[in-house]
C-alpha cells in the first residue's frame, strides 16, 4: 500500500531531525560532517526510501499479476553503496595518525537511519539514532579513562656530543616510554645530530614532559613529539 503524503513529509521531517542529531554531536567536536551534513543524509536516504517503496508497491498495484515484480530494496541497497565515497572522504591521514573513521560510521549509520524512516521503521530508526548519540558521548568518557597502548614519534635535533643520545635515553626509560625503532643521521658541516625515535607507552594519556626534559638538555637545538 503507498503511503499518504502526510505520512511521507512525517518521514521526511522525522529523518532529517534524527540526522541533526547525530550531526550536532560531530559538530560540537570540530569534525569534518556536521549537522548540515548528516541532516541532509538522512533526508536524502530517507527520500530514496520512499521513493523505493512508491516505484514498488505503486507499479505493482497497477501490474497484472503474471507480471514481472520490482524489488523495493535495490534502489536502497545502491544508496548505502553510494554512501562509502561520502564517507571515504571524511577520513584523514597524517603520518602515522588515521582520523574520521567514527566519522565516517556515523555517516554510514545515518544513511541506515534514514532508510529505516523511509521505510516507515520510526521506533527502530528512532532508538539507533538515539543508542549513535549516546555511544559518541558515553563511550569517548570511558575510552579517555582506558589504558591503551599510545605510539609516538620523537625527533631530536642537537650537537654532536659525547653520551648525548644515551642522556636523551635516560630519560625517554624514566618516563615509561618503550623505545620500539631508533634512526639517527649526521651532517658533518654543521656538527648536528638527528635522531629519529619511536616510542610506545600504555597509559590513558600520555605525558609530554619528556619534551621539556630533553629540551633542557645542553646542545639539544629542536624536539618535535607527534
Amino acid at each position: 500500500m503507498t503511503p499518504h503524503h502526510g505520512e511521507i513529509l512525517f518521514r521526511l521531517i522525522l529523518a532529517a531531525i534524527l540526522g541533526a542529531l547525530v550531526g550536532f554531536e560531530r559538530e560540537v567536536h570540530g569534525r569534518p560532517a556536521g549537522i548540515r551534513t548528516y541532516l541532509i543524509l538522512c533526508l536524502g536516504s530517507a527520500l530514496v526510501m520512499v521513493l523505493s517503496q512508491y516505484l514498488s508497491y505503486g507499479m505493482m498495484e497497477k501490474l497484472p499479476e503474471d507480471a514481472l515484480r520490482v524489488d523495493p530494496g535495490r534502489i536502497a541497497a545502491q544508496a548505502l553503496t553510494g554512501i562509502g565515497f561520502l564517507g571515504a572522504g571524511v577520513i584523514l591521514r597524517y603520518k602515522d595518525t588515521i582520523r574520521g573513521l567514527t566519522t565516517a560510521a556515523c555517516v554510514w549509520v545515518v544513511c541506515a537511519i534514514g532508510l529505516a524512516i523511509g521505510a516507515g521503521f520510526y521506533l527502530y530508526g528512532s532508538v539507533v539514532a538515539v543508542l549513535t548519540v549516546v555511544s559518541l558521548v558515553g563511550v569517548k568518557f570511558f575510552e579517555r579513562r582506558l589504558k591503551k597502548d599510545w605510539y609516538q614519534e620523537m625527533t631530536i635535533v642537537s650537537q654532536d656530543l659525547a653520551g648525548q643520545f644515551s642522556r636523551i635515553q635516560d630519560i625517554i626509560t624514566k618516563h615509561a616510554f618503550e623505545v620500539i625503532n631508533f634512526g639517527l643521521s649526521k651532517n658533518l658541516e654543521n656538527k648536528e645530530v638527528t635522531a629519529n625515535f619511536l616510542l610506545r607507552i600504555r597509559t590513558s594519556r600520555p605525558d609530554r614532559q619528556v619534551l621539556q626534559e630533553v629540551f633542557e638538555l645542553p646542545g639539544v637545538k629542536r624536539v618535535d613529539l607527534i
